[in-house]
């Protein structure tokens, strides 16, 4: 699921993270991730960082097939070879994935490659080896990653500048904060405990979606 570089903005509008640890006792992560993509999220992330291969290739496989069925593209964090095994339509990596291999080589020409770039020469090497978009942040810091540095506005401002590729913002972003990248060249958000861990995924799914609209529409 190639995109171009309009429909990749597009898709990057809502970016929905996934994150196991806050779901609803009583819901499994298909059903949250559907609520979610029902109310408007237009991208989804899985992120896994403790399953073992088998039962998380199984869990690709079947958020991949509701990822197809509302038209919406299936992106695996770090886990290359389970991604392409299991047909996902994309991954996305951070720094320490890319060193020493070629990602897009490895994933092939058709499918989606999002990196992690920190820094203006990590968001143009990102672009140079292959990526189709480029996460930043922690725009508002991280309650997924304790240890991840706030970025301001401006030094978010100046990657989207060095980059001709589609920026999505992350971190610690919610409904209270959001309107705060009004200006920063991003083409949308990338949201973890804004979602998941908001007591009602669905409602705040819905809630984020209006706003980026309102955001990020006009570029």
């Amino acid at each position: 699921m190639r995109l171009t570089k309009n429909e990749m903005r597009q898709a990057l509008r809502l970016y929905a993270v996934t994150d196991r640890r806050w779901l609803p006792t009583a819901h499994s992560l298909r059903e949250v991730v559907a609520s979610v993509l029902d109310s408007g999220a237009t991208m989804l992330q899985i992120r896994e960082k403790e399953l073992d291969d088998a039962i998380f290739l199984d869990e690709i496989r079947t958020l991949q097939e509701l990822c197809t069925k509302k038209g919406v593209p299936c992106i695996v964090n770090d886990r290359v070879e389970l991604a392409i095994r299991a047909g996902a339509d994309g991954v996305h990596v951070g720094q320490s994935d890319i060193m020493g291999r070629d990602i897009r080589a490895m994933i092939g020409p058709d499918r989606i490659l999002g990196i992690t770039a920190k820094t203006v020469a990590q968001a143009r090497a990102a672009e140079t080896s292959g990526a189709d978009y480029i996460g930043t942040g922690a725009v508002f810091g991280s309650s997924t990653k304790t240890d991840a540095l706030a970025m301001s506005v401006e030094q978010f401002r100046a990657i989207t500048d060095a980059v001709h590729i589609p920026v999505v913002a992350i971190g610690g972003i919610h409904a209270d904060n959001v309107r705060q990248l009004a200006g920063s060249g991003a083409a949308g958000i990338a949201v973890v405990s804004g979602i998941f861990a908001s007591g009602n995924p669905k409602a705040a799914a819905a809630e984020l979606r209006k706003l980026s609209d309102e955001l990020f529409s006009a570029r």
